[in-house]
């Protein structure tokens, strides 16, 4: 699929905030509502937009604890790590799982309330299990996260430059 510079402007926009209104985005980038909500479904037809979600703050529901877990995959995991991955990032804590290369196979992002809970899950995850054969737990005490994607900076408003302080 081909992308011009207004297909750029739109996913600049729509990264930057998601709750954009079809309207808002057709004035800004110059289009009328009905061409600007026909390039949006062509891009989410060509998967070029994936997903839309909200994101809950775990602290105001009581998951006081953000962990990073880096883990190896034993001999018996590695006949279907697809299957592994599934099943873990199937948990409710479990936000992110991927799998890497170096030291270790996996970096898997999760949320706990505490630390008897942290042990419930960790157990249940990746000792209770043949998949596994060693892991370390770090907690988080403070994150940044961007999923954007960088555009083109001629074609879009510099998100990258205000917010990655380049």
């Amino acid at each position: 699929m081909e992308l011009n510079r207004t297909d750029y402007q739109i996913m600049d926009l729509l990264q930057n905030d998601a709750r954009l209104m079809n309207k808002q985005i057709a004035a800004e980038v110059g289009l009328a509502a009905s061409s600007c909500h026909e390039r949006i479904k062509r891009l989410w037809a060509a998967g070029v937009l994936k997903e839309t979600k909200t994101i809950v703050e775990p602290s105001m529901l009581g998951y006081e604890l953000s962990i990073v877990v880096m883990a190896k995959i034993s001999k018996h995991g590695q006949i279907n790590i697809d299957a592994l991955m599934d099943r873990l990032i199937a948990l409710p804590e479990i936000q992110q799982v991927h799998l890497v290369t170096g030291q270790f196979d996996l970096i898997v992002y999760m949320i706990a309330k505490n630390m008897n809970h942290l042990k419930e899950v960790a157990r249940a995850a990746f000792s209770d299990t043949e998949d596994i054969s060693a892991y370390e737990t770090s907690i988080t005490f403070d994150s940044r996260t961007d999923f954007g994607v960088p555009l083109r900076p001629d074609e879009t408003s510099n998100r990258g430059a205000t917010q990655r302080g380049v």
